[in-house]
């Protein structure tokens, strides 16, 4: 009798706009064979200054979209979604893994030397519970210098991750997380990562930098584990990216951030559910 072998795992993946492809990139370097479908909701990028009902509708929606493709988890690749939504979407579908995005505050508290620590994050993030309990939990020894850095979301998604403006913008925005002596900067949200050139620049060798791409990933490969079916087949993996926005604009940004070519299918806002256009 011939015996069974198992499907690879399907992964959803979902942020406002490319940032969560920093998280993909770790992903599929370190878990390869799965099959990973990951959407952009770039019609309604950045999630940071909406209103947390908003951003729930079209977290529920776009879950609803992967879940219909056959994922079998779903990584809330954004920072805002997860403070916003992560909980919510729990209780809307039961049965499905998440994994979301918190601030690395945990980790950074133990790291700095200081007692200092940044936090690159947007206002979503800092008001949602998630942001709060980890704050409360970890970082009551330390002293945590919050930064809101707007408009650096839109720079990365329009492919300026390191040009002259956005130096500027950097510069101006981690000038208060510097001057009062951070020797830790935590990226709370995942569109930062792929500015991390550029913060370097302003901030120095000096203060170690932390994103949370790595540690998603293997929590993620632990859900999996878990689950009956999940497999390390020897064939690669498969990639699919869907855009709520312009498909030449997040293809040429796309392929810049994850090193290959995939194809990009776009997507419509109807009546509060995503459609293939």
């Amino acid at each position: 009798m011939k015996e069974s072998v198992a499907s690879p795992p399907v992964i959803g993946l979902f942020d406002s706009g490319v940032g969560g492809l920093s998280v993909l990139r770790t992903l599929r370097d370190m878990l390869p064979v799965a099959r990973y479908h990951y959407v952009a909701d770039s019609a309604h990028c950045p999630y940071g200054p909406r209103d947390d009902d908003e951003i729930r509708g079209y977290s529920r929606a776009i879950t609803q979209f992967l879940l219909g493709r056959g994922c079998e988890l779903v990584v809330v690749a954004c920072n805002s979604a997860s403070a916003a939504a992560l909980r919510h979407l729990r209780g809307w579908f039961p049965d499905v893994p998440f994994v979301g995005m918190v601030p690395a505050v945990k980790p950074a508290a133990k790291l700095t030397q200081s007692g200092v620590v940044g936090v690159m994050a947007t206002p979503t993030t800092y008001h949602g519970a998630l942001y709060h309990d980890v704050i409360d939990r970890f970082g009551r020894d330390v002293l945590i210098v919050p930064v809101v850095c707007a408009g650096l979301v839109e720079r990365i998604e329009a492919g300026d991750s390191d040009g002259p403006a956005t130096l500027s913008l950097l510069r101006a925005c981690l000038a208060p997380m510097i001057q009062a002596g951070a020797d830790t900067l935590v990226l709370g949200c995942t569109h930062y990562p792929l500015a991390t050139v550029a913060i370097r620049e302003v901030v120095g060798e000096g203060v170690r930098i932390l994103e949370p791409s790595e540690a998603i990933a293997r929590q993620t490969m632990r859900l999996l584990a878990e689950r009956a079916g999940a497999d390390a087949s020897e064939q690669d993996g498969c990639l699919t990216l869907y855009t709520s926005g312009p498909e030449t604009d997040f293809w040429s940004v796309s392929r810049r951030i994850l090193g290959c070519t995939a194809s990009v299918v776009v997507l419509t806002w109807r009546d509060g559910e995503l459609e293939l256009t």
